[in-house]
């Protein structure tokens, strides 16, 4: 049997920015798995993140949900830059919880502490507990649908016109070479090569 996979865009899904100290990245696969005093959520991280490193060190995250009217440098900062490199909240308001930076544009936040890990074959799932909680405005949040959508307007990818550039489908991240490798894979989002379009 042939699979589609575009089939598993139509699974409905937000748009978050997963922080803790000293790395950021955008996720869009962030569930509510209990509810209680101190709620429980979970985000899945690629392993080859940074930020999936520096939650295992620090054992605690904080998630900003992002709104549709969130500004595209946003996706493209936290999203396309990786935190080993640069400070990704510099131009950016922000709240900082014990050392988690949070973005003050976003619909709000939630302040988790690490509790369990689950292992998969390329991501982590983290378990956090919900120890607090804020929000800073009212707006329609953003689905990973809307934002495959919109994402040409939201993006709008420059590459440098004396390079060859590839760019993934996915994530908007920029390969620069002649030709891509066949086994390449790209560092924001794990996808392989055939996500890639060359511009």
């Amino acid at each position: 049997m042939e699979k589609e996979k575009d089939i598993i865009r139509d699974i409905i899904s937000g748009m978050f920015i997963a922080s803790t100290n000293d790395s950021a990245c955008i996720v869009d696969t962030v569930l509510q798995v209990s509810s209680d005093k101190e709620p429980l959520i979970s985000v899945c991280i690629n392993k080859n993140n940074y930020t999936n490193e520096m939650i295992k060190k620090n054992k605690k995250f904080a998630i900003s949900i992002l709104g549709n009217d969130i500004n595209g440098e946003v996706i493209k900062t936290f999203g396309f830059n990786t935190s080993r490199e640069i400070n990704k909240f510099d131009d950016y308001d922000y709240l900082e919880l014990d050392g988690v930076k949070v973005l003050k544009d976003s619909l709000g936040y939630l302040y988790c502490e690490l509790v369990d890990i689950v292992d998969t074959n390329t991501h982590n799932i983290f378990i956090g507990k919900v120890i607090d909680s804020k929000r800073f405005k009212n707006f329609e949040p953003m689905t990973y649908q809307y934002y495959q959508e919109h994402k040409d307007e939201l993006l709008k990818v420059k590459t440098n016109d004396n390079k060859t550039a590839y760019v993934c489908t996915l994530c908007g991240y920029i390969y620069y070479g002649e030709t891509l490798p066949d086994d390449f894979i790209c560092p924001i989002c794990g996808a392989g090569k055939d996500a890639f379009e060359r511009q």
